[in-house]
């Protein structure tokens, strides 16, 4: 890798950066390095050794072998974060933050200021409202965290950052769970930084997003360095086909004609609950059926609801040609309906269990025998998912908070299969996870459909759900107010009623 002779001196470099974890390797003689006032983007599939990468960058993992040099000189990074008195500060992709605090003990919480013993509340909150006012951050030092947006956490987390002169930052994914404003906000931050001479590694696979921010891309695979190159000479199909090492242009699988005069198996009425009014929609047996919107539209909340996550206030249901009450999860799954959540870490897996409980505790009774757990079955079941849904992991036994986003969510998936459902709610299907997972996925929910389950998914981004469903309803403010088929389904036309510029009269 040579570095342009005109470029600045790299602030922190990684030269011949090797790790294993026991006796499987993760990384290899990987190189890479960061300049002052760039942003250079680190991208791979899940499993490609970018978090490990980034960990050893910053002090959190010690590398097998290999060098990292600050400012050309060979450093030691302290463990366990302390990288961050030199300037090297990493932000979580699940966000570092106190909720019951105060943004102002957040960003100073374990290196407090004090006068004659006492806390200097008043020299803190300066200091973070003057470092609020640069960023263009409107709230206040002292709100509390709980009682922010997703967007101001992210941006709270850089104001810690900078409030430590951090010289070097890496973020993890720091888009994935903010909308388009909100990501056009987090640019100009970006911006700002850069200016101020502060070198940024930026993780994503939003392959537009790094063309569109991104100075510099290096590409891992495998754990192997495959190349660095400026961006302005990569574009984002380029970048997917380094990163996998395949051609892409089969991401979508081929449209199957869904069967217009197929069963309907769910029908909904005059639905109302939280955020929700008046929608009405049907779903037929083995279709794709796409729910589109801003976030915030309300599209999670129906499923919620109908899937008995959340309580109705009113409307019909009819499952299968039969009304049914509001139902529980148990009993939504017992007749065959079943949600996959947008929330895999929260509330979708057991992260400090292993894959074998977090794979049948959704199907837990056909596990059950002679009011005992079948142990034999769950370990059959966990092969047969482990080689249908091609999930990786280097040990059956391994806790499912050390596989990649990727995996969990083939896990998750695979989790939610267990139960045999004829109709999956698909919510953010491929939120954080790299473009190889991304068509193994969207030709699982195709496979699905041709079996004649139906399948709803429910997502933010565009292309999939222009590229893998067979009608699309759009939705805004708590209302539906567009169904979209055939040609209909594309981007200007789901944009025109997502923001409320065009609006069907629905029946």
């Amino acid at each position: 890798m040579h570095a342009e002779t005109s470029a600045p001196a790299a602030i922190i470099e990684a030269v011949n950066i090797s790790k294993s974890f026991g006796p499987v390797p993760v990384l290899f003689s990987v190189s890479m390095d960061v300049r002052p006032g760039e942003v250079h983007a680190l991208i791979g599939e899940n499993g490609a050794g970018k978090s490990t990468l980034m960990k050893i960058l910053s002090g959190f993992h010690d590398p097998t072998s290999g060098q990292i040099r600050l400012d050309g000189k060979l450093a030691s990074l302290p463990p366990n974060g302390a990288a961050e008195k030199l300037g090297v500060v990493l932000i979580h992709q699940e966000l570092n933050l106190a909720e019951q605090l105060t943004v102002e003990e957040n960003v100073f919480l374990g290196r407090e200021m004090k006068k004659n013993g006492f806390l200097d509340r008043a020299a803190m909150r300066a200091i973070v409202q003057k470092h609020l006012d640069e960023i263009g951050l409107d709230i206040l030092p002292t709100d509390r965290i709980s009682s922010l947006t997703i967007a101001q956490k992210q941006m709270v987390e850089i104001v810690k950052a900078v409030s430590r002169n951090a010289r070097i930052l890496i973020m993890d994914e720091p888009t994935a769970v903010l909308t388009e404003e909100e990501t056009q906000v987090f640019y100009r931050q970006v911006e700002k930084l850069k200016r101020s001479g502060v070198g940024i590694v930026f993780v994503s696979h939003k392959l537009n997003e790094v063309k569109a921010i991104a100075d510099r891309v290096t590409i891992l695979r495998d754990g192997q360095w495959i190349d660095t190159r400026p961006s302005r000479d990569l574009t984002p199909d380029m970048m997917a086909q380094m990163m996998v090492g395949r051609e892409l242009s089969d991401l979508y699988p081929p449209m199957q004609e869904a069967d217009v005069d197929a069963e309907l198996v769910l029908e909904v009425d005059s639905l109302c609950t939280h955020d929700v009014d008046n929608v009405s929609f049907s779903l037929r047996k083995g279709e794709i059926l796409g729910f589109s919107g801003l976030i915030g539209a309300g599209r999670t909340a129906v499923f919620e609801a109908i899937c008995g996550l959340a309580p109705i206030e009113s409307g019909t249901i009819r499952l299968f040609g039969r009304d049914v009450g509001p139902m529980t999860v148990a009993e939504a799954r017992d007749v065959g309906l079943a949600y996959l959540t947008k929330d895999r870490k929260e509330k979708g897996l057991l992260l400090n269990k292993k894959m074998r409980p977090n794979l049948t505790l959704f199907a837990l009774p056909k596990f059950v025998k002679n009011l005992a757990i079948d142990r034999k079955a769950e370990e059959d079941a966990l092969k047969r998912a482990i080689r249908r849904f091609d999930v990786r992991a280097l040990d059956p036994e391994i806790t499912v908070g050390k596989l990649s986003g990727g995996n969990q969510q083939k896990l998750l998936l695979a989790k939610i299969m267990e139960c045999d459902p004829r109709i999956v709610v698909i919510d953010e299907p491929t939120r954080g996870i790299d473009v190889g997972t991304k068509q193994q996925i969207y030709h699982f929910i195709a496979a699905l459909a041709a079996e004649g389950v139906s399948v709803v998914v429910i997502s933010s981004e565009m292309p999939e759900i222009i590229g893998i469903c067979h009608r699309v309803i759009v939705m805004r403010e708590g209302h539906i107010t567009g169904v979209l088929t055939g040609d209909h389904i594309n981007e200007n036309e789901i944009m025109r009623y997502a923001a409320g510029l065009k609006r069907e009269e629905l029946h």
